[in-house]
């Protein structure tokens, strides 16, 4: 019996200490926070990077992984996370990643400006010429200007961060984009990795340098990554920040505040129409909006007013509806594709919001000149059928209500009249050839 308890004590013991050596080495074992960035590069994306390099920092991170997959952005907000990752006191990765992915325009300088940079294979990182007005052509003096200035930005960190400063610089004067292979040869990545785990494991132990100089040595052998996920609002203003949802949430909240005016009361589409327009409004705040085509979405309402008003036999619509889908198109003055306003969306609200504007104007016009009748009144015009023969006076039937009538001719049993009058309870009608 001693014996089995000795044994028993044994196997408690032995089991005690193998889960204490399992649980010191989960909570020595490194975290790298996680940051996905598949998306536009504009103020919403800036913020949420902030945010995840905010909580590797209280958490004291060995290292902050941002994996990208974009085609580009705002040049605005490319400086913003730029500034923030050089700043960061967490090491910062960026990988292009998974396989397929880019790292277009400004995600381009994201990777340059990181401490270790590095792709996935079949990835590819690039093509970031300044492009502003929506894709407009500048003079010779001002592309030059704007080639130089954002050419000197990105020398400011690559130089410091031991990279390809040419082989950078080509990047933006000459649009040049380069395969995950191409840009390993060329010094402006530090490895290609297949996925996280690899990666992380390839680098861990490498001492780097950081933009302010130090150096650190990293610590990532099969660290636990800590996602961070978007927020509610972050989700939201990302869907928003696309200008053709913007644009289609501004027109139904426009139709749903007119439809509230025309029957106040029912509280519902106003309060919704409301709140679109707001969200719409907010949106477009987020990105470069053109005034001039804000001007011309104003004008484009005036003149679908107008035509409600006036008989210019569709002149004033047509007139509206353009300016409507030329003031659309152009809201949104974009360096990228991904943040302007599709033909197809523009054409669209433009013509369902103008047509449906000036039929409901129309309608309502009338509606309000039209004389309005009730009680005896309204049923003047109106067909009665005989059920007393007139001869001068009788019965008739009137919207299932049986009148006293009195009429110049008689009239039998059964057939029509039209009432033409009313004098005191009696109705005057006259006999319908």
């Amino acid at each position: 019996m001693n014996r089995l308890l000795r044994a028993c004590s044994a196997l408690i013991l032995s089991c005690s200490a193998t889960f204490a050596c399992v649980a010191q080495q989960t909570q020595q074992k490194p975290e790298v926070v996680l940051i996905h960035l598949d998306d536009t590069i504009q103020p919403i994306s800036a913020g949420y990077m902030a945010r995840g390099l905010d909580l590797a920092a209280g958490q004291h991170a060995s290292a902050v992984l941002i994996e990208i997959n974009t085609p580009g952005g705002l040049l605005d907000s490319t400086r913003q996370m730029v500034s923030r990752i050089l700043a960061s006191p967490v090491p910062v990765i960026v990988y292009v990643a998974p396989s397929g992915s880019r790292a277009g325009s400004a995600g381009f300088f994201l990777l340059e400006a990181a401490d270790i940079a590095a792709m996935a294979p079949g990835s590819n990182a690039g093509a970031a010429h300044p492009v502003v007005e929506g894709g407009a052509k500048l003079d010779d003096i001002m592309k030059q200007k704007l080639e130089n200035d954002t050419a000197a930005f990105l020398r400011s960190y690559v130089a410091r961060r031991g990279r390809n400063v040419a082989a950078a610089e080509d990047a933006i004067r000459d649009s040049k984009s380069y395969s995950d292979q191409e840009a390993l040869q060329l010094k402006l990545i530090d490895l290609v990795a297949p996925n996280d785990a690899d990666l992380l494991n390839t680098i861990d132990g490498r001492t780097i340098t950081r933009f302010d100089g130090s150096t650190t040595v990293l610590h990532t052998r099969d660290a636990r990554l800590v996602a961070v996920e978007p927020t509610l609002r972050e989700e939201i203003l990302d869907r928003l920040t696309d200008p053709n949802l913007a644009v289609l949430v501004l027109v139904i909240g426009g139709l749903l505040i007119y439809v509230e005016f025309n029957t106040p009361g029912t509280i519902i589409p106003g309060t919704l129409g409301t709140i679109m327009v707001l969200l719409a409004i907010f949106s477009l705040n987020l990105l470069p909006v053109r005034y001039t085509s804000v001007m011309l979405l104003a004008s484009a309402l005036v003149l679908l007013i107008l035509e409600a008003h006036f008989a210019t036999h569709g002149v004033l619509a047509a007139a509206g509806i353009l300016a409507l889908v030329v003031g659309a198109l152009t809201l949104v003055d974009a360096p990228i594709p991904e943040l302007r306003v599709h033909l197809a969306t523009a054409l669209s609200s433009g013509l369902a919001f103008g047509l449906i504007t000036v039929f409901l104007l129309r309608l309502a016009l009338k509606a309000r000149r039209g004389k309005s009748r009730v009680g005896a009144d309204a049923m003047i015009g109106q067909i009665a059928v005989v059920t007393q023969d007139l001869a001068p006076s009788g019965q008739v039937m009137v919207n299932g209500e049986l009148w006293q009538a009195e009429s110049v001719t008689p009239a039998a049993a059964g057939e029509q009249v039209r009432v033409r009058g009313l004098r005191d309870l009696t109705l005057l009608v006259e006999r319908v050839p």
